[in-house]
């Protein structure tokens, strides 16, 4: 095909704008958040667990160990980013902004910091990754950066009110922006 000089130039120099933007890296990085979580007095619950946002969604991954082996554990985001006393309770309820009641993560009824429970495995250890469509880690009414999260000794039953009758904080930890 004779194409006349200047739509040859036009067009590799359309090429080489296509190309060069397949090269520009896309952002697949948003905001992130980090908690590690401490044991509560008498207990041996410890951990990391990463927020990352990822448009309108967060990437949870925790890794925590200390855990009643081959058992479920609630897990929340708490109200406060407060650890300071024995027992975890200083980090008060459930994330709640929308005054939701308290529920599966499944439902559009729960509360922000209703989570997925963890479940150790024969060692007390899980390394579990999941997503939150709730919660934001950038700055806002639902942002989980300076909250509190807690492993609770008993699973969620994800119906009893307010919380879910998860039993004692067995960990907690403030979750930072990271």
């Amino acid at each position: 095909m004779n194409l006349p000089r200047s739509v040859r130039a036009g067009l590799i120099a359309s090429a080489v704008l296509v190309l060069a933007a397949c090269q520009t890296p896309m952002p697949t990085e948003g905001p992130r958040a980090i908690a590690n979580l401490q044991p509560t007095m008498g207990n041996q619950t410890s951990g990391t667990v990463t927020f990352a946002q990822r448009g309108n969604r967060v990437e949870v991954h925790a890794v925590v160990t200390g855990l009643k082996p081959n058992h479920e554990h609630g897990f929340h985001v708490h109200e406060a980013g407060d650890c300071s006393s024995g027992d975890g309770m200083s980090a008060k309820g459930h994330f709640n902004p929308y005054g939701k009641p308290h529920g599966h993560r499944a439902t559009m009824e729960r509360h922000a910091g209703d989570m997925p429970n963890l479940r150790g495995d024969a060692s007390g250890r899980v390394d579990a990754r999941f997503e939150l469509d709730v919660v934001t880690v950038a700055p806002g009414p639902a942002s989980v950066v300076g909250r509190g999260l807690v492993v609770h000794a008993q699973p969620d039953d994800y119906k009893s009110q307010p919380v879910g009758n998860a039993g004692a904080r067995m960990a907690c930890g403030i979750i930072e922006r990271g």
